[in-house]
């Protein structure tokens, strides 16, 4: 049984950002081999070739769309583009992304703003765009590509934990405001070999067991929102924010604060907030 036969996204047309490499590519392929047409776009024309002769092996459609993911205009005449050639915008994948590691102490405002640019504002702005087109259809899919870094944290990502972290509250927003018109908002923190992660990632983490997931959370049946998955390796596991019990007091102090901390902090019980 193909993966059309037993999974089914045909007729579906799916915009994916960050195409030509690793995940974006994967999951561009995934989706065609499902029967899904394909939006590609990323900065390198050659790249973005390649993942389109792949999709059409598969009889989809490809556009192919070279543009940096840090330009709103850019971005708008992806949807735009979009509009013309299928007439629908039925899955959004934000998957661009750069890397500008350094410690905190070594950040600067020109190693922030293109992370932020890229990441958060990227995802923003295909958004924008796409959203009306959602909501007005009453149907759509969004998977935006958050990562460990802004949730746990981790050394020398300060700009790009932030960029991730502010991806994830963009979710989780999205998936209250778009419950009403059928249109499922999640994220995904992958963890797999790439270019951008070459150095960090080992070469098994491929990135073909990523986009499975992708493919779920993007598929008509999946009632999922708001969101979040560790992937990698084979492994799928669910992300959420928890909230223990903790104190009330009415008169709280510091110095109460201080002497029931550990109380405060006790996950013997604790509510999921998502």
């Amino acid at each position: 049984m193909t993966l059309q036969e037993a999974f089914s996204l045909t007729d579906q047309v799916a915009i994916v950002t960050g195409a030509g490499r690793g995940i974006g590519a994967q999951t561009a392929k995934t989706y065609a081999e499902a029967g899904a047409d394909l939006v590609l776009a990323a900065r390198t024309k050659d790249q973005l070739d390649e993942v389109a002769e792949v999709v059409r092996g598969f009889g989809r459609r490809a556009l192919v769309i070279p543009c940096d993911a840090n330009e709103n205009e850019a971005l708008e005449d992806v949807v735009a583009q979009t509009m013309a050639e299928f007439g629908r915008v039925d899955v959004v994948v934000n998957n661009a992304g750069i890397l500008r590691d350094a410690a905190f102490k070594n950040v600067t405002p020109e190693l922030l703003d293109p992370v932020i640019d890229v990441h958060l504002k990227g995802a923003f702005n295909v958004l924008r765009h796409a959203w009306p087109l959602m909501r007005e259809q009453n149907y759509g899919r969004i998977v935006n590509t958050t990562s460990g870094s802004g949730m746990f944290g981790n050394f020398g990502q300060s700009n790009y934990g932030a960029a991730k972290a502010g991806l994830m509250g963009l979710t989780r927003v999205l998936s209250i405001e778009g419950e009403r018109n059928n249109v499922r908002v999640n994220a995904i923190a992958p963890i797999a070999h790439t270019r951008m992660t070459s150095e960090q990632i080992d070469a098994a983490m491929v990135p073909e067991l990523i986009s499975p997931l992708v493919a779920y959370l993007c598929h008509s049946s999946c009632e999922i929102t708001g969101q979040a998955y560790s992937v990698g390796g084979g492994r799928v596991s669910r992300l959420f924010l928890g909230m223990t019990t903790g104190i009330t007091e009415p008169d709280l102090s510091a110095e109460m604060i201080a002497e029931r901390i550990e109380e405060i902090e006790s996950t013997d019980e604790y509510v999921i907030r998502w």
